[in-house]
């Protein structure tokens, strides 16, 4: 159900947030040229590691590894559509690092753990298990305007799938 958090976000600029990516380096949104997709999610599970108490009554909670092998098996596809793609959540990145090298996923993620991010832009959160973490949306940025906001996104694991179709579409209108 969209319960209009994410509705004053299409137009907007991206941030002056610089972030830490999973291969050591930093990223600057307000910077990113060309089309970049950001996908927000709450957190990616470990392995042996049990999930906060409630997590499955959530709503939008479960579906964080999906969503992310859904974006790394349509990576060629969207490259070709030249976008780039990251992955953002309040994790630390050494806890990234291990989610994208086991997922083995073709692209970064980003760490903010400070939610930077939900600051700057008003994106909407949740608590679990004392945690503050980030709503799952997916953000289409061109030249730093955030063009598409898909939210809420259900099932996590077709958001590549429809981030594809519109770019296709927007590709075809432009």
């Amino acid at each position: 159900v969209d319960d209009g958090a994410a509705a004053h976000l299409e137009g907007a600029s991206a941030p002056d947030l610089v972030l830490a990516a999973t291969d050591g380096s930093t990223v600057n949104l307000s910077t990113l040229h060309g089309s970049c997709v950001i996908y927000v999610y709450p957190r990616t599970g470990q392995p042996g590691v049990p999930l906060p108490d409630g997590w499955d009554a959530i709503p939008g909670a479960r579906g964080c590894t999906p969503q992310s092998c859904s974006f790394r098996d349509h990576h060629g596809e969207l490259a070709a559509l030249g976008a780039r793609v990251f992955g953002l959540s309040a994790q630390s990145s050494d806890y990234q690092r291990e989610a994208r090298d086991r997922l083995r996923l073709p692209f970064e993620l980003l760490s903010d753990s400070a939610l930077a991010l939900k600051t700057a832009l008003h994106l909407p959160t949740f608590n679990a298990a004392g945690m503050e973490l980030y709503k799952r949306l997916t953000l289409v940025v061109e030249e730093g305007v955030i063009r598409k906001v898909f939210y809420p996104v259900f099932p996590p694991d077709r958001s590549a799938e429809d981030v594809l179709e519109w770019l296709r579409m927007h590709r075809e209108q432009g």
